[in-house]
């Protein structure tokens, strides 16, 4: 049987298949972050017939300084919770299991979008965007830990079978993770053991929100494919330690370097970075990048490079990709 169309326990959850429809960043949501009758429609279309065992939706902000760009959705409030469920409705409907990823941008904002300077580990401009933020005080780490907290129940609340936490692309929690952002002397800064004290923290305060039967998932930034940045040998040593925490699965994509890296190019062109976590965890790890080819995604998947397949752009252009992938695998 095709790797690619077996089943996969992901900590309470049984996933019909190992396609995964990642985050990608529609811009279809209201003004005010609440869910369109577009984005719903788009995520019903994208999931019609259930070929994918889980569709992660874009990133929704767990506060209004958090915002990365507009028309950006919000799970930033108990009002979101009516319109998050239209969205996990939609999904079920065509058929897949779906998690909701929530994230806090930090300085990959603008004042000009949120209305406040943004915030950062420490005072250094982001390398993406540029723009130097306020350094996060040591005393508003509750409240943000909180915000993620909130944001993860609402995410249950509305009917979402899992939540993941973002990590990546140079937002917040990728700001404290990496050496190119996170210059602090105090107990979240310094070493990697430190670095990551936030994303415990946050860890942490989402498992005490959504109990020991509801997965959590990590986007994870496993590389940021520059000099002074974060490694695999990090992505593999983090990733231990959120396994340890209680994270369900480890979704893999690149720092700072985002998800287009100049010189990697192919079919599952992360796959390196998945090898060096999948070699420092048990749990599933999902990989996405470039992936075109129902063929290349069965192949990674019985090489061991990953568990899972996210395949993104392929789907954004052609919303029956699914369909056929899992049609010309099927015996």
């Amino acid at each position: 049987m095709s790797k690619l169309l077996e089943s996969l326990r992901l900590g309470s959850l049984t996933l019909g298949n190992r396609l995964v429809m990642p985050p990608m960043a529609t811009a279809k949501a209201e003004a005010d972050g609440s869910v369109s009758q577009e984005l719903v429609d788009y995520y019903a279309e994208k999931s019609t017939g259930g070929y994918f065992g889980l569709v992660i939706t874009e990133h929704g902000y767990v506060r209004p300084d958090g915002k990365a760009s507009a028309k950006q959705l919000s799970v930033a409030s108990e009002g979101a919770v009516e319109g998050l469920r239209r969205l996990a409705v939609a999904i079920h409907g065509g058929g897949s299991k779906c998690a909701f990823q929530i994230n806090h941008a930090g300085s990959m904002t603008s004042e000009e979008l949120i209305g406040t300077r943004p915030i950062g580990p420490s005072a250094v401009a982001n390398p993406r965007r540029g723009g130097t933020p306020r350094e996060l005080g040591r005393a508003e780490m509750p409240g943000l830990v909180a915000a993620y907290r909130d944001a993860a129940r609402r995410v249950k609340d509305a009917g979402f079978d899992a939540v993941e936490i973002h990590s990546a692309h140079g937002y917040l929690l990728n700001q404290f993770l990496s050496p190119l952002t996170n210059r602090r002397t105090d107990e979240y800064g310094g070493d990697l053991k430190r670095r990551i004290r936030l994303h415990l923290e946050v860890l942490e305060a989402v498992r005490g929100a959504v109990g020991e039967d509801f997965p959590v998932l990590l986007r994870l930034g496993a590389s940021d494919f520059a000099e002074g940045g974060t490694t695999p040998r990090d992505a593999a040593l983090a990733a231990r330690a959120f396994e340890e925490a209680g994270v369900d699965a480890i979704d893999i994509s690149g720092g700072f370097s985002g998800y287009d890296v100049p010189g990697l190019a192919g079919q599952g062109y992360f796959a390196p970075l998945a090898e060096a976590v999948k070699g420092a965890v048990s749990i599933p790890v999902i990989l996405t990048g470039g992936f075109t080819e129902a063929a290349a995604a069965e192949r990674i998947l019985a090489e061991g490079a990953a568990d899972l397949v996210g395949v993104g752009r392929a789907v954004l252009a052609d919303s029956t990709w699914a369909r056929r992938a899992v049609e010309s695998l099927s015996p």
